[in-house]
């Protein structure tokens, strides 16, 4: 059975040719994504129709007269009831408020006419001429607080010929956004079905614990704490193991009582792990939608602090009486 493929809203201004190779390349054969949405600020948006006409839902609300807050909450309201996964912003004009970002803070995608960190902002072509570079290009990057200022997931400089002006360079700036942002996107949203990617961030929290290491466990990546002779595992990485079609974090929980309660309340979050299982540990699902990694952080160091030495967890427990 194929992988369910992750849900995409695309906010667009204007003639909306970035959300159009966002959707074109969504109907290519193995592409990850699906465009369920295009809105726009501007109901008058030539997009919108292109988006109609290839069967696709749009949502129209125009800025003119509401706060920034009250306008952001209606497209918000329109991704969410399309049950968009991520956000892609492809030529919309208008900066989004904090609430706005940190809502859909890793899941927030734009591109930008410039090889990003250079040049944020407006006029993109025009400085880079300004200031003699021999290329400009596209970036996509994360959406931030800071003004396209988030990690850059790709970019593709582009060639400054001899009499460019701003508006040559931007057509043909344009033929590599058409191209960048379809493979970034798709890139992007495979990750959380990515297990290198996965373990990856599962590695880097467990190893910020105090005296953790990581040491393989019958072919898997285990994180211990403690010396390298006497550490116990407080968590254990788990690649679709046991025929389970789970890409998940094995930790421990407090019971088997606490076990069986989050496996009837939570069946999407979690499941019993073959053989740990038995043990009381349980099986965080990773491979997921909408995946808190805060969550998972916070597995880590449970599970971290029920077999750490006491000299480790004294001052925590310290720390939580206060």
């Amino acid at each position: 059975m194929a992988e369910e493929r992750a849900k995409v809203a695309v906010f667009i201004s204007g003639s909306g040719t970035n959300m159009a190779a966002l959707l074109y390349a969504s109907r290519l054969p193995d592409c990850p994504y699906e465009i369920v949405l295009v809105a726009s600020n501007d109901p008058e948006a030539p997009g919108l129709a292109l988006a109609a006409a290839e069967g696709v839902a749009t949502f129209a609300r125009s800025h003119r007269g509401l706060t920034r807050e009250a306008h952001e909450m209606a497209l918000d309201e329109a991704a969410r009831a399309a049950n968009a996964e991520y956000i892609a912003l492809a030529g919309y004009m208008r900066v989004l408020t904090p609430v706005m970002v940190k809502r859909w803070a890793g899941r927030l995608l734009n591109i930008h006419p410039s090889l990003l960190p250079k040049y944020p902002g407006l006029e993109t072509h025009a400085r880079a001429i300004a200031a003699g570079d021999a290329q400009g290009g596209v970036s996509v990057h994360l959406v931030t607080e800071e003004l396209d200022a988030g990690e850059v997931l790709g970019r593709i400089a582009v060639a400054i010929t001899p009499g460019d002006t701003p508006h040559t360079l931007a057509k043909r700036v344009l033929f590599a956004e058409h191209q960048l942002y379809p493979r970034v996107l798709s890139e992007y949203v495979s990750r959380g079905r990515d297990p290198a990617h996965l373990l990856a961030r599962v590695r880097a929290l467990a190893l910020a614990l105090p005296e953790a290491h990581e040491r393989e466990s019958h072919g898997s990546a285990g994180f211990r704490v403690g010396s390298e002779n006497t550490g116990k595992f407080f968590a254990y990485f788990s690649d679709r193991h046991h025929g389970t079609p789970h890409i998940a974090l094995l930790a421990k929980t407090g019971s088997m009582d606490e076990l069986e309660t989050l496996l009837e309340a939570h069946p999407e979050a979690y499941f019993k792990p073959a053989y740990y299982g038995a043990s009381g540990w349980i099986g965080v699902i990773l491979n997921r939608p909408g995946l808190d990694w805060d969550l998972v952080a916070e597995w880590l160091e449970r599970s971290w602090r029920a077999v750490a030495p006491p000299r480790l967890t004294r001052l925590m427990d310290a720390a939580d009486d206060f």
